[in-house]
């Protein structure tokens, strides 16, 4: 077996002496004069980790990487700094928010253990979930206690009792009792970390009968669509009722990665297994992130899961070569999504599944690779809200305005992490637009989001020849719970446009109109919005135009299907579009068509921002430097970044003198 490069913490005993060291704290930088006013909230882990320290060339060197990117541009001396005993890092609310990236708590903790030190993260509110999650795996210490964080000062001495999680500030002589975790949760850490568990749990599984069945009508009455799901995939089937907070083992119907979280999900495989002579269960892995940069070490990356593939049979479609498609347009397309699965993908945008009336949740590779030995995963269910949209589609408006506005009337707090039910009263919103809002259920910090599968959702397997599916028919039960039920009347939606450096700071695109923002490039698909239907909605409004005179885009225009199936679909004349193809629009304005892959979305690839670049785009995030390091990122949906791409200025459709049909432009 390779040599496991994260030193993990061993289980924890009685007898562990208490972790000491000083504050290592992240002051928020624009409230000026004010070192001391506030710590710094949203730390994403596109600042953790910078995508372009993401790679493992080798899984002898696993983590060396990620240990010298950690906080590269945020704080460049932070390695230093931990080594000179700073061990406990403090940080607002919303700790580690966004990519599900495992090679941020484990840089973390490598730059402790390359000194001989433990280190412990203390921060206020809503911790991102998977980072929370694979700081449990990998050993890591952290801890949510809001007091702590507004208490603490630089250079404050702290102490941490690693048994009973109690953090004390020496300095100041306080006493914090933070978060509990759930008991399941506190054994994994207590136990040493998911290798540990894995490695005991592989060995009492094997020969275990699965079985998945959901709740009888009584039942699924009082239940969410996501808890139905949980319910039926459970493995300790004595277990009858299941409340919010409750930690579960819950088997997978499929356990996808990428190229760029497959390493450590495999290193984690190996360890687990062992000797043992097995196949990964329910694996699926696609080439998406990493492939088309022309770099040695991209290549090496993903030659780790080329190998793996090809050692363990992993054929198409449970494995994507490079130009496939982005695994959350991909897999769905080829029949591995159903609804009424339960998916832990390896990548946040995971949530993207719940269009499909499934429950995609974003795991770690740790998790990942757990579950390929096992079957199944560890869930925490989380308290659930409903949305209900009701209100008829107003003019321009898809699931990207949706979602946008959604973010926006959140604010600061977004989901707090629970399970969001939405229903589409007046089923009226195609595929299309539920991908894109459960999708991004990433960027709203929610466990997951779901629509229970109607009509719209089987006639879109039909149309794909996909009549046979698994799963019955549920829906959220009449005495479900929620935390929280809201509405949101569509009729109030309006296109959107976010701005940096959050997809919840989003404005109406007629008022940023007024602004004439320009800007440099114009970005089109992802898998947030590289569908058919959504290349269609922007194709419709370049053909439209150019037959008002519009005849040339403004600015470089680039589109990016989420998959090649749908790269392939493009080339074919559409009557919608007068016999051309959907390309052959783009091209004719001056677009470019680009293979299937997720690089300038986070920044990689010839496409990437520069310093002082700034692309209006349908991707999701636009986290500072998230598109390429010094460029400013803007949010819209494709149909609003082909307008602004003809106009040369940020503005929705209107602005071109269009005027909405829904029978012309309605996908």
């Amino acid at each position: 077996m390779p040599y496991y490069p994260i030193k993990m913490s061993g289980e924890i005993t009685a007898d562990r002496r208490r972790i000491s060291g000083k504050a290592l704290i992240f002051w928020d930088p624009k409230l000026p004069g004010t070192r001391y006013g506030r710590k710094l909230d949203a730390i994403d882990t596109d600042q953790i980790t910078p995508a372009a320290d993401c790679v493992s060339e080798s899984l002898d060197t696993l983590d060396e990487r990620w240990k010298a990117g950690s906080f590269r541009y945020l704080m460049p001396e932070f390695r230093e700094r931990v080594h000179q005993g700073q061990t406990f890092v403090i940080a607002g609310d919303r700790f580690a928010i966004g990519s599900s990236r495992e090679m941020s708590p484990a840089g973390l903790k490598g730059i402790a253990d390359e000194a001989g030190l433990e280190m412990v993260i203390v921060c206020g509110a809503n911790m991102g979930d998977i980072f929370r999650r694979n700081a449990l795996n990998l050993g890591l210490h952290v801890v949510q206690s809001p007091e702590a964080v507004a208490d603490a000062r630089d250079e404050d001495e702290f102490t941490f009792d690693p048994v009973s999680r109690q953090i004390v500030n020496v300095s100041q002589g306080k006493t914090y009792d933070p978060l509990p975790l759930t008991a399941k949760e506190d054994e994994i850490r207590r136990s040493g970390g998911i290798l540990a568990v894995g490695r005991r749990e592989f060995s009492e599984g094997i020969g275990r009968e699965r079985r998945i069945e959901f709740p009888d009508t009584a039942l699924a009455r009082t239940m969410t669509s996501t808890e139905q799901i949980v319910w039926a995939h459970r493995v300790d089937k004595d277990r009858r009722e299941l409340r919010p907070g409750d930690t579960l083992r819950v088997y997978a119907d499929l356990l996808p990665a990428s190229d760029g979280t497959a390493p450590f999900a495999i290193h984690t495989f190996n360890q687990i297994t062992g000797a043992a002579v097995i196949s990964p269960q329910h694996a699926a892995i696609a080439n998406d992130h990493f492939v088309f940069t022309g770099r040695d070490d991209d290549d090496r990356q993903t030659g780790i899961g080329r190998a793996f593939a090809a050692h363990h049979g992993l054929k198409k479609p449970y494995y994507a070569t490079p130009g496939d498609g982005i695994f959350h347009c991909y897999f769905p397309e080829q029949g591995l999504v159903t609804p009424g699965q339960f998916i832990p993908g390896a990548d946040s945008h995971s949530r993207a599944y719940g269009a499909y009336g499934a429950v995609g949740i974003g795991v770690g590779s740790t998790t990942l690779g757990f579950g390929w030995a096992t079957g199944y995963v560890y869930f925490t269910l989380p308290k659930a809200r409903r949305v209900v949209l009701t209100g008829r589609l107003q003019p321009w408006v898809s699931g990207k305005d949706i979602v946008l506005e959604l973010l926006r009337r959140w604010g600061s707090v977004q989901s707090q992490g629970m399970s969001v039910e939405f229903v589409d009263a007046r089923r009226q919103l195609p595929i299309a637009y539920r991908n894109t809002v459960s999708n991004m259920m990433a960027e709203a910090e929610a466990m997951n989001g779901i629509f229970a599968a109607d009509d719209i959702t089987y006639a879109w397997y039909a149309a794909k020849g996909m009549t046979d599916l698994p799963y019955p028919r549920i829906a959220p039960g009449e005495d479900a719970r929620f935390e929280i039920d809201e509405e949101l009347s569509l009729a109030a939606v309006v296109p959107m446009i976010a701005k940096p450096f959050s997809p919840g700071n989003a404005f109406p695109a007629e008022e940023v109109a007024r602004e004439r923002i320009a800007f440099d490039k114009a970005m089109i698909g992802s898998c947030t919005n590289g569908s058919y239907d959504d290349l269609l909605q922007a194709a419709l409004v370049l053909y439209h135009a150019r037959r008002a005179g519009a005849t040339r885009a403004a600015r470089e225009l680039v589109v990016f299907p989420g998959s090649g199936g749908v790269g392939a679909q493009i080339e074919r004349p559409d009557p919608r579009l007068g016999g051309e193809s959907i390309a052959d629009v783009f091209r004719s304005v001056g677009g470019e068509i680009r293979r299937s892959w997720c690089g300038p979305c986070f920044g990689q690839g010839s496409d990437a921002l520069q310093p002082g670049q700034r692309a209006i785009t349908s991707f999701n995030r636009n986290w500072q430097n998230r598109m390429g390091l010094g460029g400013e990122g803007y949010l819209a949906s494709p149909a609003v970044v082909a307008a602004s791409a003809l106009l040369g200025y940020m503005a929705p459709p209107s602005e071109l003198g269009l005027q909405w049909d829904p029978e012309e432009y309605g996908v």
